[in-house]
């Protein structure tokens, strides 16, 4: 238990900064694009998990495990590393390098976009991008790629955490395939997919409709509401602008773009919602102030007035 809880915190202490690290600054795991890549993301998952399963074995041994010879013998805490581990390693690791060079090749040959993601308020990339394609729509292979590779993360912690001592979890070596076929099949759809136009942003200006994104070209044509508007193509801006019919543009409408064949998933364009008008203060209440009244003053009788106390007052001449 006490072997199993050291673990743990190695394990908190490893994957929490670099977790902190990448919410405030997602640069290592994104893409060309600013997204968030899978295969770069699953590879820094699967390299952090073996740096911990290293470091806690080195750890154990040098303290509970007897020193230096517990890590000889055929059947040390490392003899499975080269038969099983690295295999799980590896397979995400072909994929990020494949991956980042057919879409770089792609990108240069024109035959794919990946423009810019639209900018979140929180200024990170959400975690749905590990499944999505460009268009944020869910990707099957993404999707498989990921539960697989998170099945397996579990299955070599849990194993690992509950004999520590034992050294690397002795798992069937055929568990490399749970990463290495999904990896296979994640890049192989980086070679085949022909990539979407992707829309962006939309403005209006007067009567141009202004569609920003990536994968178009100069055959491309705007949809709006399912009714194509004559399209011209900047080639040096890479948008595309549509002359709006004159009823001009309703209040919330939807965008399609179709380029060499293909279609954009549609962009929904909504006017932003104007904040309700909060009431101005009352003005306080004028509180009316009553002048003092004034007090008329008494003349006090003066001392030869009055005669004194046992004083006869004398008659007059």
């Amino acid at each position: 238990m006490t072997s199993a809880l050291f673990a743990l915190a190695l394990l908190a202490a490893l994957a929490g900064p670099t977790a902190m690290r990448l919410r405030r600054r997602p640069g290592l795991v994104t893409g060309r694009d600013g997204r968030l890549s899978t295969s770069t993301t699953l590879a820094l998952a699967w390299t952090v998990i073996l740096v911990w399963l290293l470091l806690t074995i080195l750890a154990y041994g040098l303290t509970a495990g007897g020193g230096i010879g517990w890590f000889a013998g055929e059947h040390g805490p490392l003899s499975s590393l080269t038969t099983v581990y690295l295999p799980l390693l590896g397979g995400p690791y072909v994929a990020m390098i494949g991956a980042k060079t057919v879409v770089g090749i792609r990108v240069e040959n024109g035959t794919m976009a990946k423009p810019a993601p639209k900018p979140t308020r929180s200024g990170r990339r959400p975690l749905r991008e590990l499944i999505a394609n460009d268009g944020g729509r869910t990707d099957l292979v993404d999707l498989q790629y990921v539960a697989l590779s998170a099945v397996t993360m579990l299955y070599v912690v849990l194993f690992f955490l509950a004999d520590v001592g034992g050294g690397l979890p002795r798992l069937p070596a055929e568990i490399w395939a749970l990463t290495g076929a999904p990896a296979g099949a994640y890049l192989v759809n980086k070679m085949a997919t022909r990539a979407n136009p992707v829309i962006t942003r939309v403005t209006v200006d007067a009567a141009v409709l202004v569609v920003e994104g990536g994968g178009f070209g100069p055959e491309a044509r705007v949809e709006l509401d399912s009714t194509a508007l004559p399209t011209g193509y900047d080639p040096a801006t890479g948008t595309l602008s549509a002359q709006l019919p004159a009823t001009g543009a309703p209040a919330a409408f939807t965008v399609v773009v179709t380029s060499r064949g293909l279609r954009s998933d549609p962009y929904h364009h909504a006017p932003a919602p104007v904040p309700p008008l909060t009431p101005a203060p009352a003005p306080a209440p004028v509180q009316a102030t009553t002048a003092p009244v004034p007090v008329p003053a008494t003349t006090a009788p003066t001392p030869a007035a009055v005669p004194a106390a046992g004083q006869a007052q004398q008659p007059a001449g």
